[in-house]
This record gives C-alpha cells, structure tokens and sequence, in this order.
C-alpha cells in the first residue's frame, strides 16, 4: 500500500496538468492507495479556493474516490459525513472537526458554524458567550 499526497489527489481530480494526472491514474490502478483525512481535509480547501469547486462537486468526487476498491481512506465514516454536512452548507474543515468529535460535546466561540450545526441537526455544540 502506499500513501499519497493533496497533489496526487488534486490532479487525479482536477487533470490540470496532464501528465501529472496520467501518472496520478496510473498509480491507483497500480497501487493499493491509502489516503490520509489531513490529505482529504487538504484537497477540499485547494478544490474550494484554487479551483473553484461547489460544494457538492467536492463530496461526490469524495464519495466516488471512497467507492474505489484500492482507495483506503483514514476515519472513512466521519469524512462521508463531513461530506453530507458539506452538502448542507458547512464548511468542510469545521464538518470534519464536528464528527471526529461526535461522542464528545463540542465547544466553540463561533456563533456561525453552531447556527449551520444547529440547522442541520448537528448535536453536541456548545457556544462559548
């Protein structure tokens, strides 16, 4: 198995760069590819910023990427549903931060992301006044 890096990902997903991308492709049919959460939490912020992604774009490229029979992905579970809630209006970095912590209340001062969690039924959050 081997690990990969955000750029490997990002060409894979974007074919920016051509040959970049061929041997992106070449690799997951290759390789058994393991895919760290920081790699994914990474490429939604390049996919969102650099490139210009939608939200739902970015999940459904998240949700194929998790259906690939060589792709292991680390904490699998909680990035489809930071994946859901991104689809939902959340940010994708605060989503992540929210399931990973799902058995824990989660304290916050940002009265932004605990309306957006509240709305799509995100319990456990607490806002610090």
């Amino acid at each position: 198995m081997i690990s990969i890096d955000t750029n490997i990902l990002v060409r894979l997903l974007t074919e920016d760069d051509k040959a970049q991308a061929e041997k992106s492709r070449q690799l997951f049919k290759k390789e058994q590819v393991y895919i760290t959460k920081t790699v994914i939490l990474e490429t939604e912020w390049v996919l969102r910023f650099a490139y210009g992604f939608a939200a739902d774009a970015i999940a459904g490229a998240f949700d194929k990427l998790l259906g690939q029979g060589q792709v292991t992905v680390e904490d699998a579970h909680h990035i489809v549903l930071a994946g859901n809630l991104l689809r939902g209006g959340m940010d994708f970095a605060d989503a992540l931060h929210l399931v990973c912590s799902q058995e824990y209340m989660f304290a916050t001062f940002d009265k932004k992301l605990k309306t957006k969690a509240d709305a799509l039924g995100v319990k456990k959050i607490k806002l610090l006044q």
